[in-house]
């Protein structure tokens, strides 16, 4: 006798150039609202994974990297904030999930979700203006601020903001990541701006590690072939590439000290990113948008779970921006050098422009803030079903 399908009240949303299934925890069954087995065993079904296929096609994934994603909301335990966060990024043909990291992107769908589903207080909810969400990134322990356009005392999704990655206009949300360094570690783990990577049978490339947003590894594109102006069947149809990017990322994760051996990149596959970058060139996006390389500061693709990512990650273009700031870095130099709080920078479906302020104290550097752009929209609510 086969049991029936749960029932768990869920939001399907977009978040910048992601989506993900949004939970409230208290709306989880009981087994799945602490870490640990049952809750992902929950996830990972109701995302469709581990799929052999690749293609998540009996769950919710979206068989990439943007759309296999989940969210777990509460209400703050932390003072001065209105709403916990916690992210897992699902595995598509692996049982696992990555909890290591934050999604940047999805960021921009919390506030909404937090307003809508009652975890902020009505009282910082402006019938009309912006409501600014204090979010609590539990995965990563730092405080990001959502500013949440508010109508007639409802979330306003639709407008006119563009975003390069997604196909229609909506409603502007600002992102606003405080300190986003790691609190436990250096902003450069290695205490240098600049590195030499050494990554058998691929050799010694000068590398850029930093812990911002998300801890990545920026390489530049020339070292490993590259111009910077690949697209995503560049990369992800070369299973050779694929191999030594990712082969660079794992040594990178032991010299950042995330791992203790290469062997261990496996369990850890969110974090870090690679990313390699480029001065401006003029290329073709993914959508055929031309991009001129006057209109841009320099050009970064980034690996998103071993594929290369259709446009940005938030939390990656966090670390863009950290590293912008901060002169020296193949960031800052990629894009002319000097003092840069603000760039404009070129992914494979268009452009993107990222702030960051940035400063050096007793002879560390030290990121205050960085901001950007998104925008997010509710695609589906009710409740998602699992086989029990």
């Amino acid at each position: 006798m086969f049991k029936p399908q749960i029932k768990v009240p869920a939001t399907y949303m977009r978040g910048g150039t992601s989506k993900g299934v949004f939970f409230k925890l208290t709306d989880l069954p009981k087994p799945a609202q602490v870490a640990g087995e049952a809750r992902d065993n929950l996830l990972l079904r109701i995302i469709g994974s581990p799929d052999p296929y690749g293609k998540q096609t009996d769950g919710m994934g979206g068989a990439t990297s943007s759309t296999s994603k989940t969210v777990i909301l509460s209400k703050s335990e932390q003072s001065y904030h209105d709403v916990d966060y916690l992210f897992g990024q699902v595995a598509i043909d692996k049982a696992f999930i990555d909890w290591s990291g934050n999604c940047g992107n999805l960021t921009s769908a919390v506030g909404a979700f937090a307003i809508t589903n009652g975890l902020v207080d009505k009282s910082r909810v402006p019938d009309n203006g912006v409501a600014v969400v204090r979010v609590w990134q539990a995965n990563i322990k730092k405080s990001i601020l959502v500013h949440v356009p508010i109508t007639n005392g409802e979330v306003q999704e639709t407008g006119d903001f563009e975003l390069d990655g997604v196909t229609f206009a909506a409603a502007e949300v600002k992102l606003e990541f405080l300190n986003p360094a790691d609190g436990e570690g250096a902003l450069f783990p290695t205490g240098n701006v600049v590195d030499d990577l050494e990554v058998p049978r691929i050799g010694t490339l000068k590398a850029t590690m930093i812990n911002a947003g998300i801890p990545t590894v920026f390489i530049n594109a020339s070292d490993i072939g590259y111009s910077g102006t690949e697209l995503q069947d560049d990369i992800n149809n070369d299973i050779d590439a694929l191999k030594k990017l990712e082969t660079i990322r794992a040594h990178g994760a032991v010299k950042m000290g995330l791992i203790s051996n290469i062997s261990e990149a496996q369990t850890r596959q969110h974090t870090p990113k690679v990313a390699f970058v480029a001065a401006p060139l003029d290329y073709n996006a993914s959508s055929g948008k031309f991009i001129e390389a006057k209109t841009i500061d320099l050009l970064v693709r980034a690996m998103s779970m071993g594929k290369l990512h259709h446009a940005m990650m938030g939390t990656a273009a966090v670390a863009i921006g950290a590293a912008a700031a901060i002169e020296g870095t193949l960031v800052n130099v990629a894009a002319g050098g000097g003092s840069l709080n603000e760039i404009n920078f070129g992914h494979p479906s268009g452009t993107l422009k990222v702030g960051a302020e940035a400063q050096q104290i007793e002879g560390d550097w030290q990121v205050t803030k960085a901001s950007m752009s998104r925008s997010a929209r509710v695609l589906m609510e009710g409740v998602v079903r699992a086989p029990q």
